[in-house]
Parts: C-alpha cells; structure tokens; sequence
C-alpha cells in the first residue's frame, strides 16, 4: 500500500500537474487535495500532467480540510523546511520512506503532507503529523518546488524496488554490446597470426610465454563487438601496407 500524497492549499495548477508526474515516476497514485487555491479540476494541471500522468489528476479526491484529506491516516509525516517549536521527530526523505515501507509492512496507512507553494505548511497543519520531513539542502536557499519535493521523496519511496541500473532502451549498438568469448579468441588468433608472420615470436624459445601473454592481454580487456572490428580492420590494414 503506498502513501497518499497530500497537498495542502495548492496554488497553482502547473504545480499540482508537475507533482502528478513525479508521483507516476514512481509509482504513486493516491493524490489527496485540499481546498485547492483555483479549485478543481484545473485545466493547467492536466496540461502539465502530459499524457499517462493524467491519471492521478483523474483519481485525485478533493477535501476543504486536512482533517479529512487525513481521515484514514494512520501515521503521516509533514515536509517543511523551517524551524518549528513543535515536538516531533525531523527525518529526512531517505529515513522517512525507510519508516514509512516498515509501516506500511505492518498494515499501517501513511500519508505525505505538502504545504501551498508560498509559505508551505501552517503550524495547524504540522501539527496533525506525527513527524517531520525535511531535506538537507543548502541552508542559505532551503526553498524546493512542490514537485521537486514530491519527487524527492517518491524517489525515497521506491528504491529499494527500482533496478540498481538504468534498463536499455531498445537495441544497444554494438559499441555497447560486449565481445564474446568466441569474437575475442577469433581476435587473439588473427593477431597471434599476424605477428607470427612478421617474426614477432623471437627467439623460438620464448615465443610460447609471449604467446601466452598476449593471450591474456585479449581476454582482460573489457572489448566490445565494435572494439573487436576495430583491432580485426587496423590489422587488416596494417599488413596490406606491408
């Protein structure tokens, strides 16, 4: 069960639009809403939503109070970046998602709170949360973006599921694509060849060492297809000058 994304007082609709897509990045689909400035649905959020993330703007649900944007929340956690005099814990995006997954593990119900993009949250607001989020920036400009924000700790949400690497899109070129075993054998005997025609292997006695060497020099590189065509045609050539 993901978090729901709750967004205080939003006031403009580019921004509730941005923070959807930044949701769908990861996987987040529960859009709460409260008491939007321009009301609601917002022609410029669905705009900025681009395409699949229209989606969330279609399933987000509006509420005129955080009280009942939160009224199935177990445990929420509001994000600001001032200094408040209320008691609560203060984590960061990383800590708090590693809270929230345990959480949600156990069957709880989560909830992130973000606050309208002016002032952000009001103390009436943090107070219904039971922790506080904030981000490590640079002291002297802490401001973010709400979808800056929203994506920040989407991201936090899901890393532990997404791939350590980035996939492939479509097909790699062969400058990416590693040599086989049988391309980097078929590379060491061409240039093994070659350099017994030329004499390379001298004297007789030492030529299987240097053999050898050269044997184990092909196979430690880290050779693409394209690397392997390479050394075949600078050969190539390299003897037809001869």
């Amino acid at each position: 069960m993901e978090p729901a994304i709750i967004l205080v007082r939003p006031q403009m609709g580019e921004n509730i639009g941005a923070a959807a897509r930044a949701m769908l990045n990861f996987g987040l689909s529960d859009m709460r809403l409260v008491a939007p400035r321009d009301g609601w649905p917002n022609p410029k959020a669905i705009a900025m939503a681009s395409g699949a993330a229209g989606q969330v703007l279609d399933q987000a649900r509006v509420y005129p109070s955080l009280a009942e944007a939160m009224a199935d929340i177990d445990y929420a956690y509001a994000t600001t970046a001032r200094g408040r005099e209320l008691t609560k814990p203060v984590l960061t995006p990383a800590t708090a998602m590693q809270d929230a997954r345990a959480r949600t593990a156990a069957g709880v119900r989560t909830a992130i709170i973000f606050g309208p993009e002016r002032a952000g949250l009001e103390n009436d607001d943090v107070a219904r949360a039971n922790a506080i989020i904030t981000v490590p920036v640079n002291p002297d400009f802490p401001s973010l973006n709400l979808a800056q924000a929203v994506l920040l700790n989407g991201y936090e949400w899901s890393r532990e599921t997404l791939p350590p690497e980035p996939a492939p899109h479509g097909r790699r070129p062969d400058g990416e694509v590693p040599a086989t075993r049988i391309e980097i054998e078929k590379l060491a005997d061409h240039w093994e060849e070659r350099l017994a025609d030329a004499g390379f292997f001298f004297p007789e006695e030492k030529a299987p060492a240097m053999k050898l060497t050269l044997r184990n020099l092909w196979s430690r590189l880290p050779l693409t297809r394209a690397d392997t065509r390479i050394f075949h045609g600078m050969l190539r050539q390299l003897v037809r000058r001869d």
